[in-house]
């Protein structure tokens, strides 16, 4: 079983923190044996992230997480960024153009983009896999909403800490059967199904701490802009 971390930002996000190097870091620290960096709407420090995974032995997945017009959704395994703003269905074409598979992120949770609100449940159950567990959500409801709609639709299923601070990199993983230790034996072992989910909660005092410092950081960018 090959353990990774398949949902965290850099300071490329609008709203992470940490530049890629600390991310890496953390993950070997912790005992990872992959990551996916997930920027939103940002892809370049992905490809960064994966050049750099292995030097610390680490499986470095590209990805990035896409806003579709229903909300937020996980391409990984893709080397272009997809264009926020396209319908659902079209990301995810988008994404399996590129030979990537789609994750839906926590998608009961439609304050934090949750695309369920939007799509029909056949829509979500086309996804690669969907996030079962986010260690952001505060009350595990919208997880354990996941969970039974993964289970019911017999959807492959993830987590992800959904870090913005490397120090919470490892919080949430995805398990993953493989047969072979590379990005194609990853996402194809996601997509059969090969996973199991394993994480805990962030604390609510860190999960503030993030959402706050997201705040600041888009305030200090929108000002450099105006500046510019």
């Amino acid at each position: 079983m090959l353990s990774a971390e398949l949902h965290c930002h850099s300071e490329l996000s609008h709203d992470g923190r940490d530049p890629v190097d600390l991310l890496v870091e953390q993950a070997a620290a912790v005992g990872l044996d992959a990551i996916a960096v997930t920027d939103h709407d940002e892809i370049d420090a992905s490809h960064e992230a994966a050049a750099l995974a292995e030097e610390y032995g680490l499986v470095g997945i590209v990805g990035m997480e896409v806003t579709s017009a229903a909300g937020h959704v996980l391409a990984l395994g893709i080397e272009e960024a997809i264009p926020s703003g396209l319908d659902y269905d079209e990301t995810l074409d988008r994404i399996h153009e590129q030979g990537g598979i789609a994750i839906v992120p926590h998608p009961f949770q439609s304050s934090r983009h949750g695309v369920a609100a939007h799509v029909s449940d056949e829509q979500l159950a086309s996804a690669d896999a969907i996030e079962v567990y986010n260690s952001r959500l505060l009350t595990g409801r919208s997880n354990r909403q996941a969970e039974r709609f993964a289970t019911a639709h017999d959807v492959p299923k993830t987590a992800g800490s959904d870090a913005h601070i490397s120090e919470m990199v490892g919080q949430a993983i995805t398990e993953i059967g493989i047969d072979e230790r590379n990005v194609d034996a990853i996402l194809r072992a996601i997509q059969q199904g090969r996973t199991s989910v394993v994480g805990q909660k962030t604390p609510w005092r860190i999960s503030f701490r993030q959402a706050a410092g997201g705040v600041k950081r888009r305030v200090q960018r929108g000002v450099r802009e105006l500046f510019r």
